[in-house]
């Protein structure tokens, strides 16, 4: 047995080894590869091998130890006609699903058979929500008119922080001497939580100073659920608010997965009802594979896909018999620029779909969305034409 710390003796609590100065290093790595050995007798073969160099990662890990090597396939061409994303696009797609990949293929082949789906971004926002505290409700109520009076002041406070962050709008909300403030921000191509929170802060100290009571506030009074999902997200958007569309022939649909476009709307109807009852975040089929798939492939905030899968599906069985499918992405929130995004492999990724850099993040919205409906195309007619258990029997298990 190997000699584990004692639990609750900090005169043995074994420490992860760390250099205040030189951290990110290769040697620094090694000396963490090793500590893993000797506290666990886990060697680390695999994750010791990487290529990235260290030294870039200074603000996206600490303890740098290796890499998680998480398989990447490529599904495509995905054609869109969107505002911003147009053309066809080879997805890369990180996963340990097996069909995963084969099955957002073939829905982009719906898609592509289809014309292309279309693709728009209608809304952006990114919030930090403060809640201020009062002694009594109308004092409250007074404060949120003294907000709506000096917005510009505010808004001038916040945006002294950064540079591509600009404050849209603030809501507001009480109960009892509580007021929230919901402050709205457009965040460039960056995903915006850190920025906002940087401008909230700023923005709340001059409230604190220029109000008459001085009010005591906290950064986040929890409405802006931050990596949590959310019925104010779904209606007010966090992030991008984001359609792909497609009509689909029955014909088409038929062909290449042998099921109507009569059984697809008969089947909607049925989840619909199963996700209003279940009380689910996407009343579609998956959302959460796929963009949790795009988003390690592509160096997005992984937790981030706890709000971005929220969505609603909308279709009409049309009168010549095809099939009208819509995916609203509410609250999904990506980047294109900044934070994991510039990391090597990342950076390829993005690139491989014409994404990387400043004035992307609608076009690879766009791309996100679309990558959904193709998705739940997929999945709902297999398991509709009874291909669902036999694909991943086939794909999915490891023999």
């Amino acid at each position: 047995m190997l000699p584990y710390p004692q639990v609750g003796d900090p005169a043995h609590r074994a420490r992860v080894p760390r250099d205040r100065e030189h951290d990110y290093t290769d040697e620094m790595a090694h000396k963490r590869q090793a500590f893993v050995a000797e506290q666990t007798g886990a060697g680390l073969d695999h994750v010791g091998r990487y290529s990235i160099d260290p030294a870039l990662l200074p603000g996206n890990i600490e303890n740098f130890t290796g890499v998680a090597q998480v398989p990447l396939g490529l599904a495509g061409p995905l054609t869109l006609r969107g505002e911003h994303a147009r053309g066809d696009f080879f997805v890369p797609m990180a996963t340990t699903e097996g069909t995963l990949v084969a099955s957002y293929n073939r829905g982009m082949r719906v898609i592509a058979e289809c014309g292309g789906a279309r693709t728009t971004v209608v809304d952006d926002h990114m919030q930090r929500a403060p809640a201020f505290m009062f002694d009594d409700a109308l004092a409250a109520r007074e404060f949120g008119r003294w907000v709506e009076e000096n917005t510009d002041g505010i808004r001038a406070a916040a945006e002294a922080t950064t540079r591509s962050g600009r404050l849209t709008y603030i809501g507001q909300h009480q109960i009892g001497p509580l007021r929230y403030l919901r402050v709205n921000y457009t965040t460039g191509d960056a995903a915006g939580q850190n920025m906002t929170g940087k401008a909230t802060l700023a923005a709340c100290e001059w409230i604190r100073e220029n109000h008459p009571d001085h009010p005591r506030y906290v950064l986040s009074g929890a409405i802006d659920t931050d990596k949590k999902h959310s019925q104010i997200n779904m209606l007010m958007t966090r992030g991008k608010r984001v359609v792909a569309e497609v009509t689909i022939p029955d014909e088409v649909l038929r062909r290449l997965t042998g099921v109507s476009t009569r059984q697809l709307f008969e089947y909607r109807q049925i989840g619909m009802a199963g996700a209003f009852m279940s009380g689910a975040a996407y009343n579609g089929a998956h959302a959460a594979n796929g963009l949790t798939a795009m988003f390690i492939a592509t160096g997005q905030d992984a937790a981030n896909v706890a709000e971005s899968h929220s969505g609603v599906t909308y279709t009409q069985l049309l009168e010549n018999g095809d099939y009208y499918w819509s995916t609203t992405l509410t609250s999904l929130i990506v980047a294109t620029y900044g934070g994991g995004t510039g990391l090597p492999t990342q950076r390829e990724c993005l690139e491989v779909l014409g994404c990387y850099g400043r004035d992307k993040v609608h076009k690879f919205a766009e791309i996100c969305a679309g990558v959904v409906l193709a998705g739940d195309i997929s999945l709902t007619s297999a398991i509709l034409a009874g291909d669902w258990v036999t694909s991943h029997d086939a794909l999915g298990r490891n023999r």
